[in-house]
């Protein structure tokens, strides 16, 4: 992760907690409602930091793409090599991402929560031994299995997840997943959505 990703990071957690301490100073009786209307909405501090770690630093950011339409610093890296410190967590789940492409699942997740529609995962990045074992167990999309060839997967950047959805949230996935960069890019399986970066 950059130093000014960092920075932007603190700066916007910075703003949340004087938004939050310019909340705690109103009125006692403006006070009162703001407190029932947040105990009510859940919006606590740790909603706030997340909110702040989620804000999008990165959703109108533009990349050095090459060829294959892999950002050129990622590219440096190689497919399934992804160091732990270039993926981030999605939401709070067990899974990771490359930082932007988590960023934006987190958000388009709690944007689906709020219209009522669940998105689960099932998978998402995957290091160069798990895209070999997957390929072994599952064999290869080119040979009729449901595994790409090892060091070509998109999960090996960090650029693509599997994900749990019911027709519901297939349907909202159609209708909003690309306002997040992400494209559902292989016919044969609707739970497969990659993360697009817009060039630069």
């Amino acid at each position: 992760m950059g130093i000014d990703r960092v920075h932007s990071r603190i700066a916007n957690i910075q703003s949340r907690i004087i938004a939050l301490q310019t909340q705690q100073a109103a009125p006692t009786v403006q006070s009162t409602q703001t407190t029932q209307k947040t105990t009510s909405s859940g919006d606590t501090f740790a909603n706030y930091l997340q909110d702040a770690v989620a804000a999008a630093p990165t959703a109108n950011k533009s990349y050095k793409l090459n060829a294959k339409g892999i950002p050129e610093d990622l590219a440096a890296y190689g497919n399934g090599r992804i160091p732990a410190d270039a993926l981030e967590k999605v939401g709070n789940t067990r899974h990771k991402l490359w930082a932007p492409a988590a960023e934006s699942l987190t958000r388009m997740m709690a944007d689906a929560e709020k219209d009522g529609v669940k998105i689960g995962i099932t998978d998402s990045y995957r290091p160069y031994t798990e895209q070999v074992d997957l390929a072994r167990r599952k064999g290869l999309y080119s040979q009729g299995g449901l595994a790409a060839k090892p060091g070509t997967s998109e999960h090996g950047w960090g650029m693509a997840t599997d994900l749990d959805l019911n027709s519901k949230a297939l349907g909202w996935m159609k209708q909003n997943a690309d306002k997040y960069g992400f494209v559902n890019n292989v016919a044969r399986e609707n739970w497969h959505w990659a993360y697009k970066p817009k060039s630069v």
